[in-house]
């Protein structure tokens, strides 16, 4: 690897950019001492970091004990940049427009769909055409767009998508519509980015996500783990029930075939004979369907099982359940507990994610920010 001037000064004015984030607001002086890097170059690189527009000049701070000069305290400059992101689902599209700390500028949300290899691309330009038919000006525009998929990819290629089909060269057709670079991420991956960078204080943690399918984004050290192959996380592919119902992926007894919101929806609708959707699960709960009851009950059952095996391999501090039905039913909490009293993983923090908002998007928001920032660990 060749250490050109270039790639040492762009580590540094990533250093000097993560301390201005971390610190919300900081004199020149302080960031020398918190970087370890020295005054010269300190004053070299908030420099052009303020022409740049990324950070800017707040206030006079207060002089030191041994008086001289009053410090001209600098902060990060929020508003410097857009980021877009995007979780293409099987039936639903929901995209977000924000600036570079994550505030949101405008949202969209396109339901009932059915997103096949033909259409998707259509609907997505439908979607960012949305969020961008009015843009605040900034100084670095739209620096980036993710889009969070249902499946398997590597960065460039769409591999394996288990419950809907999409063009495996989705991200090159995207890079051909756009002047701002595309990324693709797994969307469960992304939840643990959204939720490690928006709002955990720690660096390692799982991120269930329980929607169709299941899937498990893994953050360690303040990184996403992929694996060699990229498949790290895809629990809902690890069999529960040796010989059991046969899944898309070709396994039979798949863990999302038992523990998901699809399996879930599957046993209810022929169980009472009717479309069961997740309001439909949480309106008999309410009225105390025993069916119902007995079927979340069964299924967090399950989940917990898995929770507690992933939990023995992964040795995470906290499992973070990215659900819509668990926010609304939090009693299914105590359930999936109760099967991880082992010693591996009855110490294993489980909490129902606090954010409200789609993870998968914060994630592929934190995502874009990271690579215009070149900082990784961001924390936001």
């Amino acid at each position: 690897m060749i250490n050109s001037k270039y790639t040492i000064r762009e580590h540094n004015e990533a250093i000097i950019l993560k301390t201005l984030i971390d610190e919300k607001e900081i004199s020149r002086a302080a960031l020398a001492e918190i970087s370890g890097l020295n005054k010269a170059s300190v004053s070299s690189i908030t420099k052009k970091l303020l022409d740049d527009k990324l950070i800017v000049e707040t206030r006079v701070g207060n002089a030191s004990n041994l008086g001289g000069r009053k410090p001209i305290m600098l902060t990060f400059n929020s508003k410097a940049a857009l980021s877009l992101a995007l979780d293409v689902a099987p039936h639903y599209i929901e995209g977000v427009l924000t600036y570079i700390d994550g505030e949101i500028v405008s949202e969209v949300s396109f339901h009932d769909l059915d997103i096949t290899i033909e259409n998707s691309l259509e609907q997505i330009l439908r979607v960012i055409n949305d969020l961008t038919s009015i843009l605040p000006k900034t100084p670095h525009d739209i620096v980036g767009l993710c889009i969070g998929i249902h499946g398997l990819i590597d960065e460039d290629t769409i591999l394996y998508t288990p419950n809907y089909q999409l063009p495996r060269n989705l991200k090159e057709q995207l890079i051909q519509q756009f002047n701002f670079p595309v990324y693709l991420e797994n969307e469960a991956n992304l939840a643990a980015l959204g939720e490690y960078t928006f709002t955990s204080r720690t660096d390692s943690l799982i991120s269930l996500s329980i929607h169709t399918g299941i899937g498990a984004g893994i953050v360690e050290n303040g990184l996403l783990r992929n694996g060699k192959h990229r498949k790290a996380g895809e629990i809902g592919h690890t069999i529960l029930i040796p010989n059991g119902k046969i899944c898309p992926c070709g396994n039979h007894g798949c863990l999302e075939q038992y523990a998901s919101h699809g399996a879930l929806y599957r046993e209810l609708s022929a169980s009472l004979g009717k479309n069961i959707t997740s309001a439909t699960v949480v309106a008999e709960y309410i009225k105390d369907n025993h069916i119902v009851k007995d079927a979340l009950k069964k299924n967090a059952e399950y989940l917990g099982i898995a929770i507690s095996s992933f939990s023995a391999v992964y040795d995470p501090d906290i499992v973070i359940i990215n659900s819509s039905i668990y926010r609304q039913i939090p009693e299914l909490l105590p359930l999936l507990q109760a099967q991880m009293t082992g010693h591996f993983s009855k110490d294993v923090k489980v909490q129902i994610s606090s954010l409200n908002q789609n993870l998968t998007l914060l994630g592929g928001v934190s995502k874009t920010i990271q690579h215009f920032l070149n900082i990784q660990n961001l924390k936001l």
